[in-house]
């Protein structure tokens, strides 16, 4: 669609940035062989979900901060995705603020979108697209001291301090922030990367936009209504539960039990089971004589005569026999017979 006033080049190129550079250590053994981001929920990896999500904002460039095992975040995004795409390498893990400093730096002016890549969202980000003011996504949460966290005075975002030991809002930052023009961000990015102001020892984004804030820039809250954390397994299969029943996947097979909701990818192959409720089964998957509830089952891996119940199957893993619990990385072969 073309502005009123506006020619095609004068339009701003409207980006997204997406820091995906995190070895993602509370989640191994499975991050040990795949990056966080790639890791399965609900049928598609966890990148997969948000970049669905971006598709109707008509982004123009996809920016995607890289690092650790970034080549397979390149290749899957390559692979299934039309995105004009940009990677930067972020060899030094120094906060999300030097990552998103290091993705200023390739690119040029105009309005972005930056976006955790390690959380799910449920938000309408459709204010995005004609907002004139930087936009803050927030939600409140019982202990904002684990977060950094927004003050709001007559509608206007007035401070943000991360992390606080006494917190003067219970609005934390959900990591959805939206820019009308990066190049004032990028300055205040510079100046506490120069400076080496950091918080908790690393280079803090809160920080950058807490400096944009005292130079008069007008930010206002993005309300957010679901925030999914993908950081630990626990917490993984939470959102894994909330989006199968968010997205009423159904499914329905000859030979076995399915007890909705769940997810199993056609190529999947299930045989005498029972499977659910709250399972996602990958591709080329397989399940035979076994009862599983609320798991994760991973790309290609094997599962027979097993009851699993709060467990992740890495990809390319085999189980066999009677467990109730099993956290199994990738390429796994685990025998309880």
């Amino acid at each position: 669609m073309v502005h009123k006033n506006l020619t095609v080049r004068e339009i701003p190129i409207m980006r997204a940035i997406i820091p995906v550079a995190g070895q993602g250590t509370r989640l191994r053994p499975h991050t040990h062989t795949v990056p966080k981001v790639l890791l399965q929920v609900a049928g598609k990896p966890i990148i997969g979900h948000i970049l669905d999500q971006l598709q109707p904002l008509g982004i123009d460039e996809l920016v995607l901060v890289v690092g650790y095992l970034g080549e397979m975040v390149q290749e899957y995004v390559r692979s299934h995705y039309s995105y004009k795409t940009t990677y930067v390498e972020q060899k030094e893990l120094l906060g999300l603020g030097h990552a998103i400093y290091l993705a200023t730096q390739k690119t040029g002016p105009g309005p972005a979108l930056i976006i955790l890549g390690d959380t799910i969202f449920r938000a309408d980000l459709h204010p995005v697209q004609n907002s004139k003011c930087a936009l803050l996504g927030v939600k409140p949460v019982e202990d904002p001291r684990r977060f950094g966290i927004a003050q709001i005075a007559n509608g206007r975002v007035v401070r943000l301090v991360e992390k606080p030991d006494r917190p003067s809002s219970n609005l934390a930052i959900v990591g959805i922030y939206y820019v009308p023009d990066l190049r004032p961000l990028a300055e205040c990015l510079q100046t506490i990367v120069e400076e080496k102001r950091t918080t908790k020892g690393e280079f803090q984004l809160t920080d950058a936009l807490e400096l944009l804030l005292q130079r008069g820039l007008e930010m206002r809250p993005l309300p957010v209504e679901g925030w999914l954390d993908c950081g630990e397994r626990e917490t993984l299969l939470d959102t894994n539960r909330q989006l199968l029943i968010s997205k009423g996947y159904h499914r329905s097979l000859e030979n076995s039990i399915i007890i909705d909701p769940v997810y199993i990818a056609d190529s999947a192959i299930i045989d005498h089971s029972i499977i659910g409720p709250f399972v996602s089964v990958a591709e080329n998957s397989t399940i035979e004589r076994s009862v599983l509830r609320d798991s994760i089952v991973n790309q290609g891996a094997t599962v027979r005569n097993t009851c699993l119940e709060q467990s992740i199957v890495g990809e390319n893993a085999v189980v066999f026999g009677r467990m109730s619990h099993l956290n199994v990385g990738d390429s796994s072969e685990i025998d309880f017979t």
